[in-house]
């Protein structure tokens, strides 16, 4: 069937969500442990509690994003993202003026659930894009992804100089007024025809994944998917660990290096994805990204100083041309009334990744700079992230092999 017909307008309004989304998450970051401390008198106390409040919001991510996905599936998308923009509003207006700890907690909660639009908004380029030009889309929606990684740190930092609760004030101000516009531009992308009904059994992250087991190739790329985000987890967990360790760097220099990488990933989403995938294919572009993936952060990891490290980060950057082409292809195995639900899938295995992936990363890089260690062995975790994706790119050619009939 072919995709509905959807505005310019729609489409960029969907990029602009994904944006928003992300600057949000960026801008209170710089600030939330700072909150968490008024409540809180003790640096350890805050750390652990700090702590908490990221696992909770990856477990809601977890638990909710098969729901919301089950739901699009059943009253479409527009009324699901509409929802998650001002849900998302509200309570980062909750967390600013909240008034106890216990108030912040709560809000970190409803940020994990409502957060989970990313979904949803895939869905909807799924629904409106022809599989030959998903990958593009989906890269796109990558650079958006990015550019609110390098946008939102930076404007959360100088609004926390002015105050704690302004990041979240102007988050919450930035989601209220993207509902407004959606309201006026945003078109539905699923036709009632295609809808699916709604059951509990599609809505648990474990009825979610079992879409997988459906689908030829499906379980093979999800697969492939999670050990990517896995190896993904390296860089937030300890690139900061490691670049003070074994470089030296200051906060600032470290910043700027964030920022490089935001910066770089924007112009492999927007500018090279949809060539690279015109020209070889998902399925190739997604066996040639994990492998940029892999080398670049094997030279991360086994740089000597900072300025080789600095070298690894455009090669790094080339990994994002695997995610648009793993979700072009898996897009392009399901049918429109599961988009929602695969998406859902999708976002519980990130969620899974995101669980599990800062302890792994974390206590390898503790290990790896224990007393009478050599300072070179401290890259070990983004060595063990290539060797990870080194083994996502064999499985990858393996679940994408042609098969005879």
């Amino acid at each position: 069937m072919t995709p509905p017909t959807t505005g310019k307008a729609a489409l960029a309004f969907i990029f602009i969500t994904v944006l928003l989304d992300m600057m949000a998450l960026g801008m209170v970051a710089p600030v939330l442990p700072s909150l968490v401390s008024r409540f809180v008198q003790d640096a350890p106390t805050t750390a652990a509690i700090y702590g908490l409040f990221n696992t909770v919001f990856a477990l809601m991510q977890f638990f909710f994003s098969p729901m919301i996905g089950a739901l699009s599936d059943r009253f479409g998308r527009r009324p699901l993202i509409l929802a998650s923009n001002i849900g998302l509003g509200l309570n980062y207006l909750l967390m600013a003026w909240a008034p106890t700890l216990q108030w912040l907690f709560i809000g970190r909660v409803i940020s994990g659930i409502t957060g989970a639009s990313f979904g949803t908004a895939s869905a909807y380029i799924a629904d409106t894009t022809s599989p030959e030009e998903r990958a593009h889309a989906f890269g796109m929606l990558g650079a958006a992804f990015g550019a609110g990684f390098v946008l939102g740190p930076a404007l959360g930092g100088v609004l926390g100089e002015y105050s704690h609760r302004l990041p979240f004030i102007v988050a919450g101000g930035f989601s209220l007024a993207n509902a407004l516009y959606g309201l006026l531009v945003l078109p539905e992308s699923l036709p009632k025809g295609l809808r699916k009904g709604f059951s509990w059994r599609r809505a648990n992250p474990i009825g979610a994944l079992d879409l997988l087991r459906q689908h030829p190739e499906l379980l093979g790329l999800a697969g492939v998917m999670f050990l990517s985000n896995l190896a993904q987890v390296s860089l937030p967990s300890t690139v900061v660990l490691y670049a003070t360790h074994r470089y030296g760097w200051t906060a600032q220099t470290v910043g700027l290096t964030l920022a490089l990488c935001g910066v770089a990933l924007i112009l492999v989403q927007a500018g090279l994805v949809g060539r690279f995938v015109n020209r070889f294919g998902n399925r190739a572009a997604l066996i040639i990204g994990l492998l940029f993936g892999a080398l670049g952060l094997s030279i991360a990891g086994l740089a000597p100083t900072g300025h080789i490290f600095w070298l690894g980060i455009p090669v790094i950057a080339l990994w994002g041309i695997s995610g648009a082409a793993g979700q072009g292809l898996m897009t392009s195995r399901v049918s429109a009334s599961e988009q929602g639900q695969l998406q859902g899938a999708i976002a519980s295995l990130t969620g899974i990744s995101e669980l599990v992936g800062p302890s792994i990363f974390t206590l390898t890089f503790a290990y790896a700079v224990q007393k009478g260690m050599p300072i070179e062995r401290s890259g070990a975790p983004f060595v063990l992230a290539g060797t990870i994706l080194l083994g996502a790119a064999v499985w990858a050619w393996v679940a994408t092999r042609p098969r005879q009939a």
